[in-house]
């Protein structure tokens, strides 16, 4: 074994519009941090990231500004970008001038521009990075959630993040058929914000709309009614308190849900027929936090006819599946979108 080796630091990491999560090679998940860079506006100075920039999301003063610099699974503020991957780089495996340079694995959405890849290696290699390799989500996501993909066997996955929704059917290490769609856990988020907004005439911030997704948020009406009281401000600006429904929440996140719905099965409509049958018999595996709103897979499953089903942690599948395979270099090489 080299010396480099040895001092193996290499990870894996799933950069979500919504979460940054890191796999360091022999330790697992090191680092679970929202993807948020909070930037003092009149120095450029960055002063607070991940957790400690969300708390601020719509609670800053003029002079401070909390941005996301990822939007719809790709980067739109590069050097915000690149502050927030070397302090989550230098936290997962530490900083200091002997630290070896890692290889770095990062999960990307299969619908990027070349221009977007570029992006996304060059604020890698900005951040340290000796050598930076880019897989598709669905692929990685896949692998986290220990399908068989270079058996010749037809999988599908769907990986619902923050920023977008990744489908793909994967058989012999290849994607044979994929869709991926800027609709996600973001969307159902805004959906939330604007139907109270239009039903009650009222203004709620971010951080309350997903709150409300994550108490009442379902895929289905279901029997009994749960509420909720939030409290946000009026047309005329003065604060204003109501309750909400579970019911108002479904009714909410119905067009989010059926554009979710339909590209799976537009999807599958593109699926070669043996592929297709192998599916229908080992079924759909959710991936993502944005899967995780409740009875989606049940949801789908009515919709499509086909069983489907969560993998092990689906906040964690894609971070895990680039880890799994660091040290797989000839693995890495074919399915790498470079």
């Amino acid at each position: 074994m080299s010396l480099l080796g040895f001092f193996s630091n290499n990870i894996g990491i799933d950069l979500g519009t919504a979460n940054t999560v890191i796999y360091a090679d022999g330790k697992g998940i090191v680092l679970y941090e929202p993807s948020i860079v909070a930037i003092d506006t009149r120095t450029k100075r960055v002063i607070a990231v991940g957790r400690e920039a969300k708390e601020m999301l719509g609670k800053t003063p003029e002079s401070i500004q909390a941005i996301r610099p990822l939007r719809d699974g790709v980067i739109t503020d590069f050097e915000a970008t690149q502050v927030m991957l070397t302090y989550f780089i230098d936290r997962a495996i530490g900083g200091g001038i002997f630290r070896p340079k890692p290889r770095i694995i990062i999960g990307v959405p299969s619908g990027v521009t070349q221009v977007e890849k570029r992006a996304v290696i060059d604020a890698a290699k900005g951040a340290g990075a000796r050598e930076v390799y880019l897989i598709p989500e669905p692929m990685a996501a896949a692998i986290g959630a220990g399908l068989p993909i270079e058996e010749p066997i037809g999988s599908m996955v769907v990986d619902i993040g923050g920023g977008t929704t990744e489908i793909a059917v994967i058989s012999l290490a290849g994607i044979v058929v994929s869709n991926s769609i800027r609709v996600a856990g973001d969307e159902m988020t805004e959906a939330i914000i604007q139907y109270i907004k239009k039903k009650f005439h009222m203004f709620i911030g971010e951080q309350t709309g997903e709150r409300i997704k994550i108490e009442l948020g379902n895929a289905i009406y279901e029997e009994e009614e749960r509420e909720m009281e939030i409290k946000g401000r009026d047309i005329t600006g003065l604060p204003k308190t109501v309750r909400i429904t579970s019911r108002d929440v479904v009714e909410s996140l119905e067009d989010v849900i059926s554009s979710i719905v339909n590209a799976i099965r537009i999807t599958l409509e593109r699926t070669p027929p043996e592929l297709a049958s192998d599916i229908a018999e080992r079924g759909i595996v959710l991936a993502g936090g944005g899967s995780l709103l409740k009875n989606l897979n049940i949801r789908i499953e009515r919709e499509i006819g086909i069983k489907t089903y969560y993998c092990d942690d689906p906040l964690t599948a894609v971070a895990r599946g680039v880890g799994k395979i660091l040290d797989q270099i000839d693995l890495i090489k074919r399915i790498s979108m470079e």
